[in-house]
């Protein structure tokens, strides 16, 4: 075989191997590309849900909502003017 031909073979071999590294190189970045949409889409779910719970936790702690739990529930009620007793500053209090 002549010096030519083997050099020929050898750069033919480099080029498919070069082929093959940048069709491998491509299905990973097209992979790596749909774990990220997978994750963002995750995210953009786990939001909203927190989102979502804020809000529920701000609607069960509203005020008229405690009140009326502690009527209804615990049997409490307002305090007439005469049973209220206003503590005023004392003096280990800073």
């Amino acid at each position: 075989m002549s010096r030519v031909l083997i050099l020929q073979i050898v750069l033919a071999a480099l080029v498919f191997a070069s082929a093959v590294g940048v069709v491998v190189a491509r299905h990973e970045a097209r992979q790596v590309f749909i774990e990220h949409q997978a994750a963002l889409s995750e995210r953009d779910a786990l939001n909203l849900e927190w989102t979502q719970l804020q809000l529920e936790q701000a609607t069960w702690a509203t005020q008229a909502r405690i009140e009326t739990a502690a009527r209804e529930r615990l049997g409490m009620i307002k305090p007439g003017a005469e049973h209220i007793v206003y503590v005023g500053e004392v003096s280990w209090a800073r």
